[in-house]
């Protein structure tokens, strides 16, 4: 099941790329160690072997405890008023207006380990399901450890934040009334793993550069599998499900990839499709266990890409960061001389036209329809929100192309004035107002 899983015989080996550029490293691998391999004065030693499912980023932290190099990053311990800020955040977790940047700086960049065992535990499901804390614990540290920090949108925070949603969508009261502790157990996991070990580039990307990963997952869905994988590899080596009887782990393992592979925003209008054509229908029957998966695939879907439905502070921020990751990827696709993506050409575009196309086509329709379904006061914000913000970044689209104007214009007439002087000078003949009406003219 976790077909990337790459195999290494010795600690500080370079990342396997297969045919892949050099500055992807994304790669899960379980690793074997054997200290003092070859050394005489070792061989005494007792022989250790260490076989963990890592991903790139936490095999680097990794390799250095076994090295016998000190932590870089000392234990996480807030001072108490910032804990207490946190905690005074997390009793309105539910209203839409919450600002997950705040909350992250105020739990010291733990904002999806705080979040998700915040919401767990209050939703009871630490001692509905027995899981172990320790397990639990380990098992959050590693999810937000396998985010990449310096990915400027995919990283904990935006998991955190899509957590945060998912968790205001099982509220309204269509999905409260009915959800099962399965359905929010999946649907919080979910929301927190949906983009593990996100490599910063898109899935075209990864196969244009013929990225193992790409080869693997046969050209389909090839993040939203490889996140699915990971998550699955993090809870299979906390053993957070090792208690339950093995059937019922592996369809929660199923059922977690389904929800996952959701995301997938190249198969949008499959999943719109059929959300429209149910409500059309009238036929979702919320007592059906599968009416109600599909459902949570659909909130999902929303959460993750809620952003232009916050208010302007939050979703101008996230704007600027997604926009961001796209323009490094359109960087390195110039460098190495690759055809551009889409959006990611920093020349072509702006963080505005980008986010117009993006609310235009793929946010209205998606959340007009959820608004159909559970048609709330928060879905009623949503669309207000994402309207006033779409005539936001119109409006300062349209300031931006008239100081364009001003700008070009007023250089171009410099020039002009200046060659009018010129030739006056030297003819004594054609004033300088007349000058710039020809040149207009030509």
């Amino acid at each position: 099941m976790l077909g990337d899983v790459r195999v290494r015989s010795q600690v500080g080996f370079e990342p396997e790329r297969r045919s892949s550029h050099p500055y992807l490293c994304i790669d899960f691998r379980t690793l074997h160690t054997r200290l003092g391999c070859g050394s005489t004065s070792a061989s005494s030693a007792p022989e250790r072997r260490v076989h963990r499912l890592l991903s790139f980023q936490r095999y680097l932290h990794s390799s250095r405890l076994l090295r016998g190099v000190p932590q870089q990053i000392p234990l996480h311990i807030l001072d108490e008023d910032y804990t207490g800020q946190a905690r005074c955040m997390l009793e309105k977790v539910g209203n839409w207006n919450f600002d997950i940047f705040l909350f992250d700086r105020l739990t010291n960049g733990n904002s999806l380990i705080t979040l998700t065992f915040h919401l767990l535990n209050q939703y009871g499901l630490v001692e509905l399901y027995q899981l172990d804390m320790v397990k639990l614990w380990r098992f959050l540290v590693m999810v937000q450890e396998d985010y990449h920090s310096d990915n400027p949108y995919h990283n904990a925070v935006h998991a955190a934040d899509v957590t945060q949603a998912m968790y205001c969508y099982m509220r309204e009261p269509m999905l409260a009334k009915s959800l099962t502790s399965r359905d929010i157990l999946l649907g919080l996991l979910a929301a927190a793993t949906h983009d593990l070990d996100h490599p910063g580039v898109n899935q075209p990307f990864l196969i244009k550069t013929d990225h193992y990963l790409a080869t693997l997952y046969r050209n389909t869905s090839v993040l939203e599998n490889h996140h699915w994988k990971s998550a699955v590899g993090l809870l299979r080596e906390t053993g957070l499900f090792s208690h339950l009887p093995a059937e019922d782990s592996l369809n929660m393992e199923r059922e977690l990839g389904s929800l996952i592979l959701a995301t997938d925003i190249s198969r949008q209008n499959d999943y719109l499709s059929k959300f429209r054509l149910h409500l059309d229908q009238e036929n979702l029957c919320l007592s059906n266990a599968s009416h109600r998966h599909f459902l949570l695939q659909m909130a999902l879907k929303c959460a993750d890409i809620c952003n232009p439905c916050r208010p302007w502070e939050l979703s101008k921020q996230w704007s600027e960061k997604v926009t961001k990751e796209f323009f490094q990827q359109g960087d390195i696709e110039k460098k190495h001389k690759l055809e551009v993506s889409p959006l990611c050409d920093r020349v072509a575009n702006t963080v505005g036209n980008i986010q117009i196309g993006f609310m235009t086509y793929v946010a209205e329709p998606l959340f007009a329809e959820w608004a159909r379904f559970s048609d709330t006061r928060l879905s009623q914000t949503m669309l207000g929100h994402m309207g006033l913000n779409k005539a936001s970044w119109s409006g300062l689209q349209q300031e931006q192309t008239s100081v364009s104007e001003e700008v070009e214009p007023s250089t171009a007439g410099t020039d002009v004035e200046d060659a009018a002087a010129q030739k006056d000078g030297n003819t004594g003949g054609t004033s300088s107002k007349e000058i710039p009406q020809g040149s207009r003219e030509s």
